[in-house]
């Protein structure tokens, strides 16, 4: 008979996503040698290897790959169970997972993380900054209790609930500031020299989709993964980038960039709080709600 424990699976699940006996035995909190046998009893029990070592590189089996959707479910419930097991206590006491997408980690989290410090002293808030649809798979599996991010989330495990609307702004050199004349129409030939952020981030789509009738030329040359090196990059003269309001403040401190307003309708971007539609930690999510609200504002008052 398989007895397999949530233990093994769990060092399964982490191996997976590491592929490094090292990483993946620091990130469970045990020793290499302890995983390793928790992995070989769990290989003995299934009767098939899940792991192929070789080369210096540790890839999956072709059994390990179909089990690894399968592992990820019962571990989701594991976790679902846990956290009922915990509704009673009060809200973001303990673990809490929260993850975020990068163009609003910067700006979001320095006026959240002090309110979150102050209000619950109990909470011990684990936070990941990765791309979306990252964060949407680890919120649905349960290795996040939830997530912050722009809509669409196009995954039908989670539950977006809207926060505020983030509109965008164009940022420029300063000297092409006054030739643009803002507002700034969507068809702009300013838009001709947008630099966006690479592949993978939610804001290159909204992005491409402002420019409306105008295609960018510099965006074959230009990439990055941070709106902060964009910013920098504007500030040298080397094209335009759209910022979330968000990020206005941080770009005013910035020699040489000028933020310019859309003409009206202004586009945006939602942003959400995301969780499990099955998560039961509801209070957790209304404490966290009203708490980015207020972050929000707090750091509107700043641009």
């Amino acid at each position: 008979m398989i007895r397999l424990t949530i233990r093994q699976m769990q060092y399964f699940e982490r191996l997976a996503e590491t592929l490094h006996f090292g990483r993946a035995a620091t990130s469970c909190g045990v020793t290499q040698p302890a995983l390793s046998a928790q992995i070989s009893e769990m290989e003995s029990q299934l009767g098939f290897k899940l792991f192929e070592r070789g080369g210096g590189a540790v890839r999956l089996t072709a059994e390990a790959q179909s089990l690894l959707p399968r592992v990820a479910r019962i571990l989701a419930e594991v976790r679902e169970l846990e956290g009922e097991a915990r509704r009673e206590r009060k809200a973001l006491e303990g673990r809490f997972r929260l993850g975020v997408i990068p163009t609003i980690a910067p700006y979001l989290l320095p006026e959240l993380l002090p309110l979150l410090k102050h209000r619950f002293p109990m909470l011990r808030l684990e936070v990941r900054e990765a791309v979306t649809h990252a964060l949407a798979e680890d919120t649905a599996t349960g290795r996040l209790d939830a997530m912050i991010a722009a809509d669409p989330i196009d995954d039908n495990r989670l539950a977006p609930d809207i926060l505020f609307e983030d509109p965008f702004y164009l940022a420029v050199p300063t000297g092409d500031a006054a030739r643009i004349a803002p507002p700034v129409a969507q068809e702009s030939m300013a838009l001709e020299r947008l630099m966006l952020l690479e592949d993978g981030h939610c804001m290159r789509g909204q992005a491409l989709e402002i420019c409306g009738r105008v295609k960018p030329v510099t965006m074959e040359t230009f990439g990055a993964t941070s709106l902060t090196t964009l910013l920098h990059m504007v500030s040298h003269g080397m094209g335009v980038t759209l910022i979330p309001q968000m990020a206005r403040a941080s770009a005013n401190l910035l020699p040489s960039v000028s933020v310019l307003p859309f003409l009206d309708p202004s586009p945006s971007r939602t942003i959400c709080l995301v969780g499990r539609k099955s998560n039961p930690r509801r209070s957790d999510f209304a404490a966290l709600r009203e708490t980015v609200l207020e972050a929000h504002q707090a750091l509107l008052a700043r641009a």
